[in-house]
């Protein structure tokens, strides 16, 4: 689903990632964990054409991400809050996400009925605009915007940080099903390593902006990780 060749970026004179090569297929729950500034951001920011790359390039579904705008349609994100329209309501901004992606507001509503337990009775009908919300709050509506319209590709980053351990559960089976049961290609990226063990299958550490693990999830991946971020 999402190919990566030669990758890179560089500021000035210093690279901050480099990539030779990384596929991921389609419906693989992808995590990627690192400390601060390893390039994590970066290479969700290049996967979603937000900055250009310096060498290399990524393609989602044959698509080469960076010449052409026609993998929008299948993919989705949410990075931070920057991705919200803060002067909307959590309902103005749902439906603008499904007139995007061509669901309707019947469909929206309809879409949105299972999540009034996720959302605590604390988003909709609160006549609050988003900015107004709190940051676990606003990560929710953005978590569930990305969702709207069936993308095949979703891509969230942090989507466990400033949640309640109640919504982080609720999160997690979400992910996993839309992996498992509906074959949606998902990749998280988290500083917390027992979050992303639990949602994906393969998880991939980098450090300084290379690559230094690529690991399917066994009965010791946590522990390997651990001892890998504990050197």
């Amino acid at each position: 689903m999402i190919t990566i060749e030669n990758l890179t970026k560089a500021y000035k004179d210093v690279q901050v990632l480099h990539i030779p090569q990384l596929t991921i297929p389609k419906g693989q729950s992808f995590g990627l964990v690192g400390n601060n500034g390893a390039g994590k951001t970066t290479l969700f920011s290049l996967l979603l054409d937000l900055i250009e790359p310096t060498t290399g390039g990524i393609s989602n579904n044959n698509v080469a991400v960076h010449a052409s705008e026609d993998w929008k349609p299948w993919t989705s994100a949410f990075i931070d809050e920057s991705f919200l329209i803060g002067y909307l309501t959590a309902e103005e901004y749902f439906y603008f996400i499904g007139d995007l992606r061509g669901v309707s507001k019947k469909e929206v509503d309809e879409f949105l009925l299972p999540f009034e337990e996720f959302f605590h009775g604390e988003i909709l009908n609160q006549k609050k605009y988003l900015r107004d919300l709190s940051k676990g709050n606003q990560k929710k509506a953005g978590i569930v915007a990305a969702l709207i319209g069936k993308p095949e590709v979703i891509i969230l980053d942090e989507p466990f940080a400033n949640l309640d351990p109640t919504t982080q559960i609720k999160l997690k089976k979400l992910l996993k099903q839309l992996s498992e049961e509906e074959q949606v290609t998902i990749l998280i990226s988290s500083h917390d390593l027992m979050h992303v063990t639990e949602v994906c299958e393969r998880i991939v550490a980098i450090e300084k902006g290379e690559i230094q693990k690529d690991l399917q999830k066994n009965e010791a991946t946590l522990k390997e990780l651990e001892a890998f971020f504990e050197r």
